[in-house]
């Protein structure tokens, strides 16, 4: 265990401190580099001002959920009502955030991030969320990786191929995804409490790379997750606001771009806005979270229960209406409105991969064509196709800010509410347990982004492959061939599908790894009575370090 005590005012404030941190981790190669006086300094600060409130937010979240589950559905806040009126609008964008028509994302091992400022994108979002299992090592040395990225001195070679990795000239712009309000960092303790994994990924990024991105004419700049509320969205903006004031910088310095992932956030768009106006440049349009979550939220409604997962696609009407506002509440405050991942891989064969591209181009143009200022991709190999449709619609410009949509009619909340059709079939079950049970076996071993039949799964998506399962075993509900789903049909297909993955991949692979413990996990908290709010909970104890 190693200690850090500050009771003498830091190099970068007046305020004397008499805070205590503890790493309890197991030490990782070169963390010197990340954890020194300076680093922790600001965290124990920053953990002494604002971790306390984080419970707070939470429970906070739990009273909400309550009233949605005794039959108040979400809405529109009436307190809030002249915000949204309100003739107001965002500070600003830098420059080099303005055009952001093709973002990739994934989690920050080296390898990853080299390839991904590389690829023919704007920006890479480096994740310590959703795609990031977040063991101890890995959250250490991705904060080194991204420390030498923004350096420009990151390199890596392969060990099998001897394959040398470098970074070109002129890379994507860099924005970190720090994790969200209910993950916590338990290798790190303040005053004896495990401290949020946000606030930690927060000030290690910031602390060791803000002189430099703005050396560099960039920025301190960040994805925010599953906000669920303007208030939460407050609390970060009193965060960027003590930490810009403790570097004299200027106010805005910090600049952020809020996942708008949650059915509860949807209708507090404006006042997320509102309360980071200073440091927010975009919303996004985190669909799969966001799909995860209209099942979440609305668990205990037996007449909004989602159909097979593959059914549940951005022209569905309340996709479409949630996109529609994003773009049109954006634009109208001078934000940006940037679109969904688009999940699928390239495949192996010029034949297969034409139909992928092609689902990926029908998705991209319905996105442009709504107002979107720019989209998502999970793999390098679908940047060009993303890249050329937002080129046809953005052309010799920037962002599509000037599209308004003022001519929409109002869109309203039962329009945010209102199911999809769709079928529940038996072979859409299996494809969501052989999903989830190989994603949460990755992940405890310490792989949260990982290419499952054709995807790129990460947490959202497996979320909602279990929780999709959860709601029809709750409610009664049957499949397309008659089958009602009970929990004694999901154990059935479970040991079936167990033994279809082992098939898939081998004997080798499957004793080798951590499938009876993932299956085990998948079973306890698809047959629970009550919904587990996030399968990352569980997971993270499962995580070897």
């Amino acid at each position: 265990m190693a200690k850090y005590a500050k009771s003498q005012p830091s190099a970068e404030t007046d305020l004397p401190t008499s805070l205590e941190l503890a790493l309890i981790g197991p030490e990782v190669p070169g963390q010197d580099v990340i954890f020194n006086e300076g680093s922790m300094s600001l965290l124990a600060s920053l953990c002494g001002a604002f971790a306390a409130e984080v419970p707070q937010l939470l429970s906070q979240r739990k009273l909400k959920q309550q009233r949605i589950d005794d039959g108040q559905l979400p809405d529109f806040l009436p307190e809030t009502r002249a915000i949204r009126d309100g003739e107001w609008a965002i500070r600003g964008i830098p420059e080099d955030l303005t055009d952001r028509r093709v973002e990739i994302t994934g989690p920050v091992d080296r390898k990853m991030i080299i390839n991904a400022l590389n690829a023919n994108v704007k920006v890479f979002m480096a994740d310590f969320e959703d795609s990031l299992a977040p063991s101890w090592e890995k959250v250490v040395q991705g904060q080194i990786n991204l420390r030498d990225a923004v350096r420009g001195d990151i390199s890596f070679t392969a060990e099998a191929t001897g394959k040398h990795y470098s970074l070109d000239e002129d890379p994507a712009v860099l924005i970190c995804r720090v994790r969200g309000l209910h993950l916590k960092e338990k290798h790190v303790e303040f005053k004896g409490q495990s401290i949020p994994g946000g606030l930690f990924d927060f000030a290690m990024y910031f602390y060791h790379n803000y002189r430099q991105l703005l050396a560099n004419g960039s920025g301190p700049y960040f994805y925010i997750p599953k906000l669920e509320s303007h208030v939460e969205a407050r609390w970060w903006a009193k965060v960027f606001a003590f930490v810009e004031d403790r570097f004299c910088l200027k106010p805005g310095t910090i600049k952020c771009t809020c996942l708008i992932e949650t059915l509860p956030a949807v209708f507090e768009m404006d006042e997320i806005l509102y309360e980071l106006r200073s440091n927010i440049v975009a919303l996004n349009c985190g669909r799969w979270d966001y799909i995860f979550s209209y099942i979440k939220t609305l668990n205990k409604h037996a007449d909004r229960v989602l159909p097979d997962r593959q059914a549940v696609t951005m022209d569905t009407p309340f996709l479409s209406a949630y996109s529609r506002l994003l773009i049109k509440t954006c634009h109208k405050r001078g934000a940006l409105a940037m679109g969904g991942m688009a999940a699928l891989i390239p495949a192996k064969t010029a034949e297969e991969n034409e139909v992928i591209l092609q689902k990926v181009k029908g998705d991209k143009e319905l996105e442009a064509r709504n107002g979107h200022d720019g989209t998502w991709v999970a793999h390098p190999g679908l940047a060009d196709t993303a890249m050329a449709i937002f080129n046809d619609y953005i052309g010799a410009g920037t962002n599509q800010l000037h599209i308004t949509r003022d001519v929409d009619a109002p869109i309203l909340a039962e329009e945010l509410l209102t199911p999809c059709d769709g079928e529940r079939t038996e072979a859409g079950m299996r494809l969501n347990i052989r999903i989830a049970v190989q994603y949460i076996e990755a992940w405890i071993q310490g792989n949260g982004c990982v290419p499952i039949y054709g995807l790129m799964e990460d947490a959202a998506t497996a979320e909602i492959s279990r929780t999709s399962i959860w709601q029809w075993i709750q409610h009664e509900k049957s499949l397309s061939n008659g089958k009602l789903v009970t929990k004694d049909l999901f154990k059935t297909m479970l040991a079936e599908e167990l033994m279809n993955v082992e098939q898939e991949l081998g004997q080798q692979r499957f004793t080798s790894g951590q499938f009876i413990k993932a299956a085990s996990l998948f079973e306890e908290i698809t047959t629970s009575d009550e919904l587990v709010d996030f399968l990352t909970l569980p997971g993270y104890e499962l995580l070897t370090a």
